[in-house]
């Protein structure tokens, strides 16, 4: 197993590697050049300046100075730029933000708090209900309640997450009053330590119950079906006809053969929030990655998104090693040997 481990992680460095070139590729064939914004900058400020001089100095500034590949490796950080130095990723530097004027890691520290905070408290609560909810249908398979369960999960994985995000804002905040419509703290108020998490979570609160509102529909419904596949196998006859309780049956024997095929759409779904919640961010006000991320594709702020994008990369393969993982702890049976293999 641990052979096999290293070898995922050989291979994940592998393709972070090939993904990170074709990203930055990319963005570097969008028509945006910062050396010619600042030079045109300091121009406009000072006529008497030349335009090639301070082109050149912006581009040996930035290190865009070179082919494409010297200036992936510049920004990878094994390549050093025209003064000598090193300043790319492995140095723990993402580049200035040219919407800021300031380093990219300050401008992503706070989104990224609120985004993991955001994220994994609704998670936390979606996870609260759906793997429970999908168990109490499939042991309720046929019943009046399953049946309503269903049609409510219908109208849940169906409906666009922009539309439920719409008539909740309806509903609990312009009709009910009990939310807020958006933003991340209330206006005029000053809180700090305790009060001020209370505030964030009550700002929270709308935008987590859109999110698990959405997920209710997927995750339910694959649930409520892996464990209907799991209570038709003949192990689960036989331990019925031992006399085992159903309680017993369904918690020991059905559930854990019913979480293989969940644990693959499990970090899937995790992970797919959080590429999901840029929409929710923008439409909530909140100041996540996600609305970073979309500001800064708007404003052509090339640093910014490269380093979100990263980011999204990062986690989808960490997501695909650990669905490896997970496979082998929870089926022994496809549990790698000693080869690694």
């Amino acid at each position: 197993m641990g052979k096999y481990i290293i070898k995922r992680l050989l291979y994940m460095l592998a393709v972070l590697i090939v993904l990170s070139f074709v990203i930055f590729l990319i963005y570097n064939l969008l028509p945006v050049d910062k050396a010619a914004d600042m030079a045109m900058q300091e121009i406009a400020a000072d006529r008497n300046l030349s335009y090639a001089e301070r082109y050149t100095f912006w581009q040996r500034r930035y290190g865009l100075d070179g082919g494409i590949i010297t200036r992936y490796l510049r920004w990878i950080g094994v390549a050093p730029y025209y003064d000598g130095s090193f300043n790319g990723l492995l140095q723990g530097d993402l580049g200035t933000s040219l919407t800021y004027g300031k380093p990219v890691t300050e401008v992503v520290k706070e989104p990224l708090l609120n985004t993991v905070f955001f994220n994994l408290f609704g998670a936390v609560l979606a996870l609260t209900i759906t793997l429970p909810l999908g168990v109490f249908c499939a042991r309720k398979k046929g019943s009046k309640r399953d049946f309503a369960v269903q049609v409510g999960t219908i109208v849940g994985y169906s409906m666009p997450a922009f539309i439920i995000a719409i008539l909740f804002i309806w509903l609990f905040a312009i009709q009910l009053n009990v939310f807020p419509v958006a933003g991340m703290s209330t206006v005029g108020k000053d809180y700090t330590g305790f009060r001020a998490l209370l505030d964030k979570l009550y700002h929270f609160a709308l935008p987590i119950l859109v999110m698990t509102f959405c997920s209710l529909g997927g995750m339910t419904r694959y649930v409520r079906a892996s464990m209907l596949d799991a209570m038709s196998l003949d192990c689960i006859r036989t331990a019925r006809a031992k006399g085992l309780k159903e309680r017993t049956v369904v918690r020991l024997h059905a559930w854990r053969n019913a979480l293989i095929p969940i644990v693959s759409l499990l970090i899937g779904w995790l992970l797919g929030i959080f590429s999901g919640s840029i929409m929710l961010e923008n439409i909530f006000g909140i100041n996540g990655l996600g609305k970073v991320y979309f500001d800064a594709l708007t404003a052509n702020d090339n640093e910014v998104a490269l380093a979100m994008q990263m980011f999204y990369t990062v986690i989808a393969l960490l997501g695909n090693l650990l669905v490896d993982i997970a496979y082998g702890l929870v089926d022994p049976r496809i549990r790698v040997d000693n080869g690694g293999r």
